[in-house]
């Protein structure tokens, strides 16, 4: 008997008038829905008339549960994995079971639709020719630092997520480490609520103080420049060197002939 189909089905953010005609039709057409959550997705998959079994296939059972699900596609079986909004696998589960279907010789078929990084990123007013997607960052401020200083010299357009409860920190983090880089950061997309907080980052942490804090947050931050850094961020970057292992004369060198700034007042600055 030969294997089924899996089919990676991106589902809506928020809007339910995102859900594509495609992704609608893949849905009824299938054996079976593999689902981040099975509570969540039942809501949705009857607001689309659709009734079909559901397979709970969330994080913590990724590994044990993608097993259960290969075994289905084995037996003829044709599957839609789906997460609780966006597109399986980015930041979501997924991987793990795409891989696994590969590696057996599964077709594994796409149907896109919506995704919040894209989404927010396309309205972001920020250089979209090359960017670069991070997801979530640690939850510990410490932590968060030090992955941020593994990226304060990347020129494209970071990409993020964040928690509620985490996203007036993260920000600040961002300003620390990046210096007063323009930005967006962006909530409730689709939704009823949405909102977005555009310009420097210090103006985004301001706004953020003042804001009802709600919803899921997609934060892009414009990558270095070397025709806008400052003094103070060249430093950052220095320490940042610096912290990788180079010599503090070899990382003011580095960082003085990339952006034009002068030697001295780098390597001064740094001993400060």
């Amino acid at each position: 008997m030969p294997c089924g189909r899996l089919y990676v089905v991106a589902t809506p953010i928020g809007n339910l008038e995102d859900i594509t005609y495609r992704a609608v039709k893949m849905l009824r057409a299938v054996d079976a829905v593999a689902a981040e959550d099975t509570r969540r997705s039942l809501k949705l998959l009857s607001a689309l008339g659709v009734q079909k079994p559901l397979i709970s296939y969330w994080s913590e059972n990724e590994k044990a549960r993608s097993e259960e699900v290969l075994n289905s596609l084995c037996a003829g079986l044709s599957i839609a994995l789906i997460s609780d909004a966006g597109t399986p696998g980015i930041s979501d589960p997924g991987s793990v079971l795409i891989k696994k279907a590969l590696e057996a010789g599964i077709e594994v078929i796409p149907i896109p639709g919506p995704c919040a990084a894209v989404t927010a990123l396309s309205v972001s007013g920020l250089p979209t020719e090359e960017f670069i997607f991070i997801g979530f960052l640690p939850s510990k401020s410490v932590q968060r630092r030090k992955r941020l200083d593994q990226l304060v010299m990347e020129e494209r357009t970071l990409v993020f997520y964040e928690a509620p409860h985490r996203i007036v920190e993260m920000v600040a983090d961002l300003h620390v480490v990046f210096g007063d880089r323009p930005a967006l950061v962006m909530r409730e997309i689709t939704k009823l609520h949405e909102q977005a907080f555009r310009g420097l980052l210090s103006h985004i942490r301001e706004q953020l103080a003042s804001s009802t804090v709600a919803g899921e947050y997609v934060v892009a931050v414009g990558g270095m420049k070397g025709e806008t850094i400052s003094t103070e961020v060249a430093v950052q970057e220095i320490h940042a060197l610096m912290k990788k292992g180079l010599g503090r004369k070899e990382a003011v060198k580095r960082v003085a002939e990339q952006y034009g700034l002068s030697r001295k007042t780098l390597y001064d600055k740094s001993l400060d």
